[in-house]
């Protein structure tokens, strides 16, 4: 199937696809779409709740390397909240101007960006 094909029906209205994520540990492979829209100044557990609110998930730290790889000028020179937890009360977090990842307290307030899987079968 030619590029254009997948995107025509697979792509919802305001996506952007970001790529083919590669299965790892037994996992699938899976192509991965940017949800439209941002949350500002939101805790990672209200961010969370926000990307399931809007039909996706936060991305996880690989996700958010490839996004920031493909995708880099739809994200602010911002921190961006990870689905990933990191102990109890901790989170991983991108930036997207330099790509950095570290984790941090989760009532911190960071910006938040959806995605949404289709597995490869």
């Amino acid at each position: 199937m030619s590029k254009e094909r997948f995107l025509k029906e697979n792509l919802k209205v305001g996506e952007k696809y970001a790529g083919l994520l590669l299965g790892k540990d037994g996992m699938p492979d899976q192509h991965i779409f940017l949800l439209p829209g941002e949350a500002e100044s939101i805790e990672w557990a209200p961010a969370k709740e926000w990307a399931t609110s809007i039909g996706g998930e936060l991305p996880t730290r690989r996700e958010q390397s490839l996004l920031f790889a493909n995708l880099k000028e739809e994200f602010a020179s911002a921190w961006y909240w990870s689905v990933e937890p990191s102990g109890t009360g901790w989170a991983w977090y991108q930036h997207f101007s330099r790509g950095d990842q570290y984790c941090d307290h989760t009532r911190n307030a960071l910006r938040a960006r959806a995605v949404r899987r289709l597995v490869i079968e």
